[in-house]
């Protein structure tokens, strides 16, 4: 990786703070503009009922309480009329709802980032997490946020995968054994400097994750292992498990 003597860019110079307070500050970005085909449903699926409220609020929630974030932005779709039917005032003022979201991950992410650019400095980290990750715990953030502070690229959490991988033909036959070593598999959130993710992410928009744009920049995110309560919803069966998992917290923390 170029390092800061022999690469001017600020892509991967060390950064020093913006903020009167001597800090990087951390922002996060919520991409919510996606249907949820998967889901079957005709309402997109983050704002599916669990527990009583949009499956959003509880991702947002967690966010919004927790002391390393200064700002929560949610991306909607341009022409979202689910967000105003229900009330995020609980949530309070660190919730900003950005109605710029693109067709798909990455162009909603970097929309967000464009729509803030003059509300944070490039040093600052933005942790982008998915709208459907409902089950995301404090010390989830608490981990990614102490772990990468000192990171000059950033990182995400991730989970070794645990399960034999298969890897199928064009008639759903076994093809291969996929050897599972140093095999990580993704989640959220991905945490990098603002500046850096935002150009990785102009010169990657076909990416299905931050991660995956930085290390088309040439950079080398660092894992952080996470664990597997941090459930992405895709499928129906999901949401029971979320529910199951946010009923049962505090006996799974760990």
């Amino acid at each position: 990786m170029p390092n800061a003597r022999s690469h001017p860019d600020p892509l991967v110079r060390p950064f020093a703070s913006a903020h009167a307070d001597g800090r990087a500050h951390h922002f996060a970005i919520v991409p919510a503009a996606g249907s949820g085909s998967r889901m079957g449903t005709e309402r997109p699926k983050q704002y599916l009922p669990l527990l009583g409220r949009p499956l959003i609020h509880h991702t947002l929630a967690v966010l919004c309480g927790s002391p390393h974030i200064d700002k929560v932005f949610v991306v909607l779709s341009i022409d979202d009329r689910e967000w105003s039917r229900h009330d995020w005032s609980a949530l309070g003022e660190k919730l900003v709802p950005l109605f710029c979201g693109g067709a798909t991950r990455a162009d909603s992410v970097l929309g967000g980032l464009r729509a803030i650019g003059a509300e944070v400095a490039q040093s600052d980290w933005i942790l982008v997490h998915d709208a459907a990750r409902p089950c995301l715990a404090a010390w989830h953030i608490d981990k990614l946020v102490r772990e990468l502070a000192h990171e000059k690229v950033g990182g995400l959490l991730a989970v070794p995968v645990a399960d034999t991988l298969k890897r199928a033909d064009d008639y759903h036959r076994v093809a291969a054994t996929v050897p599972r070593d140093s095999l990580w598999q993704a989640q959220t959130p991905q945490m990098f400097r603002y500046i850096m993710l935002r150009r990785a992410l102009e010169n990657a928009s076909q990416v299905t994750d931050e991660a995956s744009a930085m290390e088309a920049a040439g950079l080398s995110p660092r894992l952080v292992q996470g664990d597997t309560t941090n459930l992405k919803v895709t499928y129906p069966l999901d949401l029971h498990l979320a529910e199951w998992i946010l009923q049962n917290r505090e006996g799974l923390k760990s």
